[in-house]
């Protein structure tokens, strides 16, 4: 649905995109990240017509943007970072203006409009001057507006920003359910909820892609090994011999006792452990921890987080 082949965009002597290629297929939620600065945006401006590229091609739904921009736009909605609205429209009134400019059949505006009023929470909100709302609910109008036309395609850039709590869980809500008809392309600092709605993702750093994958295949060949986490019946007698224990055990690397309840004079301490990628000792530590006499209240294996990952993977030293 979304196929982008070797796009560059410089501004001068400035490479803000650098010959990336990737496509998103129909029905896929995938996650576009990237720290600041790294052309996540100028990629999405080149994808919905707004910015022309320097080179390399990009088709969405069929059409090619830098050909025939017309059918682009009317195959994707897009809801920018900024959004742009009209403060002097009420929010009925501006919704139902957009859906006559998108096309939409006179005869199915009013319906569309009910709809993404409902679905986006605004149609408390119908009547209200624009400039009146709260940045969450401008952020809201503007999403309902990329959605009234019923677009196989969605741009959303950071579609969560200024909402609170209950609004980020509508919207991530929504996103999800839109993934069963549309085709989503979602940018955002927030990393969780790209852990809970998207099934793949996409990052780049310094105009450069740098991995593209599912979330579970870029957990599993991720360069930095899993942690375990140990919490044992050890003094804080015994505990530098609990620490040399484990830290011969194979397969891992490195022992961490962090504050745990035996530096309080309580007979339990909590180690972490890092590993090796791949490697499960939790079972070989076990057997260690018990016949040394040290009893077990948790063992645990811990996968690195997106964070974790996102961090390595776009700071220079690590990629």
């Amino acid at each position: 649905m979304i196929q982008v082949e070797q796009l560059t965009k410089r501004y001068g002597s400035t490479t803000a995109v650098d010959g990336i290629t990737f496509q998103v297929e129909q029905g896929e939620i995938v996650g576009f990240l990237g720290p600041n600065g790294a052309g996540k945006t100028t990629t999405m401006r080149i994808l919905t017509c707004y910015l022309p590229a320097t080179s390399g091609r990009v088709t969405i739904a069929g059409h090619e943007v830098f050909g025939d921009s017309l059918e682009v736009r009317r195959n994707i909605g897009y809801l920018p970072e900024g959004v742009p609205l009209y403060p002097e429209m009420r929010v009925r009134e501006y919704l139902a203006y957009r859906a006559r400019i998108k096309e939409v059949p006179e005869r199915e505006r009013r319906m569309r409009v009910e709809y993404v009023m409902d679905r986006c929470g605004v149609a408390d909100a119908e009547r209200k001057l624009i400039g009146s709302l709260s940045k969450g609910y401008r952020q809201r109008v503007g999403l309902a507006d990329a959605l009234v036309s019923d677009p196989p395609v969605l741009i959303l850039d950071e579609p969560t920003i200024g909402l609170d709590p209950n609004q980020v869980r509508l919207v991530r809500d929504l996103i999800r359910d839109l993934g069963q008809k549309h085709t989503v392309l979602l940018s955002t600092h927030i990393l969780p909820e790209v852990e809970m709605v998207c099934g793949r993702v996409i990052i780049i750093q310094s105009g450069k892609l740098v991995f593209q994958d599912t979330l579970a295949n870029i957990a599993r060949q991720s360069s930095g090994g899993g942690k375990v986490i140990v919490e044992a019946r050890v003094g804080p007698a015994e505990a530098e011999k609990a620490a040399a224990v484990l830290k011969e055990t194979p397969g891992v690397l490195r022992v961490l006792r962090p504050a745990s309840p035996a530096e309080s004079g309580a007979p339990w301490s909590v180690f972490e452990i890092d590993v090796t990628p791949g490697a499960d000792v939790r079972e070989e530590v076990a057997r260690r921890m018990v016949r040394h006499g040290w009893a077990l209240r948790e063992l645990r294996k811990e996968q690195p987080s997106l964070e974790d990952i996102f961090v390595r993977l776009t700071t220079s030293d690590n990629r």
